[in-house]
């Protein structure tokens, strides 16, 4: 697969505050890339530098195949994006917010009604596209924001924490439109969350660390990189089972030894060979949790503001 996004010693600066310091990265056409990272760690400057809002200090943006420095109207045709918080007017209708964001295209007429019509099928707007924008649930909102970012039908659709402040199933509905999105027109996702499950499903992972990329790889490299499997064995703390674990990091409490150990074939060789003094046990498997906890040094909590 070929590049739509290619990012390249990108540095931007607020007074003596390094938003962003030299990060390099692309991402490939179709993929689902995940931004993972604290408040602050550069994750939105980096978007907006991306969207032409925000211009960088220096550094190379390629999207889509157009220079950000030499046809930033052309990155701006190819990108759709979700913010953080709502831009539309609660006083308007659905409709009416569509249309009115068409406009910005130069997008009228036949073209924009059917425009509108395709993206109500596509995000199930139908039953709601007559109403207020301010009266609709949150979940029903984000489908008018998404509807809203692939109105031009860009190539590359931009989710800047799209489900923060939503229950898990209203969640997992937005997320079920996303998938669609991408499975039935091939759209490339560029996401920035907090909720580990959401970049647990992405092709790439980056994870930026005051302003630098402190991690990268898909979840399955970065979880054996930087996370372990735990191994709890529920048992009397005794002898046997304190010199077995002596190599390994573990923790003794409320009846159980909690061991990291590196993978499941791991767990199996200590089960093996001690047997006859592990009553009971249960394995996890480390996640993307785990991963930043290791990368960084600090957690990262779902919906953190």
């Amino acid at each position: 697969m070929q590049n739509i996004i290619e990012i390249s010693e990108l540095k931007k600066s607020f007074g003596s505050v390094r938003a962003v310091d030299d990060i390099t990265f692309s991402v490939e056409e179709g993929s689902l890339f995940a931004f993972l990272g604290l408040n602050g760690a550069g994750k939105t400057t980096t978007i907006n530098i991306i969207c032409t809002i925000l211009k960088k200090d220096s550094g190379k943006v390629n999207v889509a195949g157009f220079d950000l420095d030499v046809a930033p109207e052309k990155v701006r045709e190819n990108i759709g994006v979700v913010f953080q918080k709502a831009v539309l007017d609660d006083s308007l209708s659905v409709y009416d917010n569509l249309c009115v964001r068409a406009s910005f295209y130069g997008i009228y007429g036949n073209k924009r009604k059917d425009r509108i019509d395709e993206l109500s099928k596509i995000l199930s707007l139908d039953e709601i596209i007559k109403r207020p924008y301010g009266k609709l649930s949150g979940g029903q909102r984000r489908r008018v924001d998404v509807a809203r970012g692939l109105i031009h039908s860009p190539r590359i659709l931009i989710l800047d924490e799209p489900t923060t402040g939503l229950d898990p199933q209203t969640r997992k509905a937005v997320w079920n439109v996303i998938e669609n999105l991408r499975k039935d027109l091939g759209m490339t996702v560029f996401l920035t969350t907090h909720y580990m499950e959401e970049a647990s499903s992405a092709d790439d992972v980056v994870i930026l660390d005051a302003g630098k990329i402190a991690a990268r790889g898909t979840p399955n490299e970065l979880k054996e990189a930087y996370s372990y499997d735990l191994l709890t064995v529920y048992s009397p703390k005794n002898d046997v089972l304190d010199k077995a674990f002596a190599d390994l990091k573990f923790l003794y409490e409320n009846g159980a030894y909690r061991v990291n150990v590196l993978n499941g074939e791991h767990a199996k060789r200590i089960l093996s060979e001690y047997g006859a003094y592990i009553p009971d046990f249960e394995l996890r498997k480390g996640d993307m949790d785990d991963v930043f906890l290791n990368v960084t040094g600090k957690k990262l909590v779902g919906g953190e503001q």
